[in-house]
Parts: structure tokens; C-alpha cells; sequence
């Protein structure tokens, strides 16, 4: 069941929707998706770490059933497996399914772990969690994206995605401590709540810069202190995060002094 909560100014409302099985009478993208896959399993072959990592593999694994297809807007149905984001209105993307598989496994998502996604977006992301097993938090400061999402989540029948309209950069403290906290729109640092939000050990994944053509994708693992220590994927160009969150651009390249995570950049 995806449950979607809408704030308004009486409180929080709540919508639930019963999931439906929908007959189709779209292509066989079968062999489209296959090809993703190759694709995404070659840009990994350089760097033994990524490419053996179990929670990378997993995630692509998840990639290679789900149907991306589902998850963008009609007029980008042929588009859904090119290695590349894909606009989904509001100007918002779906992002590079490379760079989704790149981001689960960072943060080490398995089954029974708590996570917080920032960005809903499509929904795609928070598909390939729950079948992952996770159970999902999911924020959208999109009302529209966040209806879209509701609905192309409900129809797989997903009972481990809680949804919500509103702004991330405060988290959802009532659903913390999480295991993994997954953003999904750039931004100057971290925003402090979501990583209060953070179990002990556990990892946000984020792209972090003082522009978007600077950001990097950037992972800080919570220590027992409640301090972190930051790892870096490489190179990256999301959205900006909005609502408190945003920051507009700002001279500097950022801090690229960062250890790789898997031994070299890998986007």
C-alpha cells in the first residue's frame, strides 16, 4: 500500500489506495532493458570494487526486472533505458538508472533496512528500495510528482513505500533513525536534520557542491560520536534541492579532497 500524506493546514491528510493489477497493451521492452543492463555493467567493469560490490550487484539485479518505462512520462516511454536522466516535468529528472545503482549501493541498502528517500521524483528510485526490501520513506516537494509517483508505485503493490507531500530538508523524525538516507537534488552540505535523522553507522548519499556544475556525489557514513566521515563517488549534476534546502550558486569548486568510496571515482 502507498500511503500518501498531503500537509495541509489542519494537519496531515491521508490517502490510501488499494493496489491494482492493470493490464497493458505497451511494447515488449524486454531487450531494451537487457541492453541497460549491459551498459550499466560495463561502465563498472574498471573498478573491481563497484563492479563486486554485492550491494551494487543487487541493485542492478532489481534494475534488470523493473520497469523503467513505468515510471516516466508517456511522451519518454521510448527513452526510458538510454544511460542518461530523463525530464519528468516541473523541472525535474529521473535519474541516469547507472547512477541510481550506484547510489543504493553506497549506502549499503538490504533487506529490513530503514530508508529515507529526498525526492521522490518518478518513484523509480523508491521502487527499486522496496523490492530491494527496504522499507521506504519518501518526500516530495512536488505535489504533482508526488501524485504521479503515488500512483505508479500503488499499481506494483508496494506495502513497504510511505510517501508524503513536503519539503526534505527536515526529514520525517517520526519515521527515524534510518539506515540509509538517500537525496536525490544537489545542494552547498547536508541539510543538519536529515543527518540527526541518521542511525548510528548508517549512510547518506547526496551531491554536495556550491553549484551544480561542481557537485560531486558524496557519502557520510554516522559515527558513534554522531560525527561523520565522507567518502566521494565522483563527479555528478543533480537538480537543486529546494525548500529550505537550496542554495543558490556561489564562486568555489568544492572540496575534492574526499577518499573515493570504491577506490576511484566511479560516475
Amino acid at each position: 500500500m502507498i500511503v500518501v500524506l498531503k500537509k495541509t493546514f489542519l494537519g496531515l491528510v491521508c490517502l490510501t489506495g488499494a493496489s491494482a493489477a492493470i493490464g497493458s497493451s505497451a511494447p515488449d521492452r524486454t531487450g531494451e532493458r537487457a541492453q541497460m543492463i549491459s551498459s550499466i555493467k560495463a561502465a563498472a567493469a574498471d573498478v573491481p570494487a563497484l563492479r563486486d560490490d554485492p550491494f551494487f550487484r543487487a541493485a542492478v539485479a532489481v534494475e534488470a526486472k523493473l520497469p523503467r518505462e513505468d515510471f516516466v512520462p508517456r511522451a519518454a516511454e521510448p527513452q526510458a533505458y538510454i544511460g542518461a536522466p530523463l525530464e519528468i516535468g516541473w523541472q525535474q529528472t529521473i535519474s541516469d538508472p547507472y547512477v541510481m545503482a550506484i547510489m543504493t549501493a553506497a549506502v549499503q541498502v538490504h533487506r529490513g533496512s530503514s530508508v529515507l528517500e529526498i525526492g521522490t521524483g518518478s518513484g523509480y528510485q523508491a521502487a527499486i528500495l522496496a523490492e530491494l526490501g527496504a522499507e521506504v520513506s519518501t518526500i516530495e516537494i512536488v505535489p504533482q510528482l508526488a501524485s504521479q509517483a503515488a500512483t505508479a508505485l500503488r499499481r506494483r503493490g508496494y506495502r513497504n513505500v510511505h510517501a508524503r507531500v513536503g519539503d526534505g530538508f527536515a526529514g520525517w523524525p517520526e519515521r527515524a533513525p534510518f539506515d540509509a538516507v538517500i537525496v536525490t537534488a544537489g545542494s552547498a552540505s547536508v541539510p543538519s536534520p536529515l543527518l540527526d535523522q541518521l542511525r548510528i553507522g548508517g549512510r547518506l548519499v547526496m551531491p554536495i557542491g556550491p553549484s551544480t556544475a561542481t557537485e560531486r556525489l558524496e557519502v557520510f557514513t554516522k559515527q558513534a560520536d554522531g560525527s561523520v566521515v565522507a567518502c566521494s563517488l565522483g563527479w555528478a549534476m543533480f537538480v537543486p534541492l529546494t525548500g529550505r534546502g537550496f542554495a543558490p550558486d556561489r564562486p568555489g569548486i568544492g572540496d575534492h579532497g574526499k577518499p573515493w568510496c570504491f577506490g576511484a571515482s566511479v560516475t
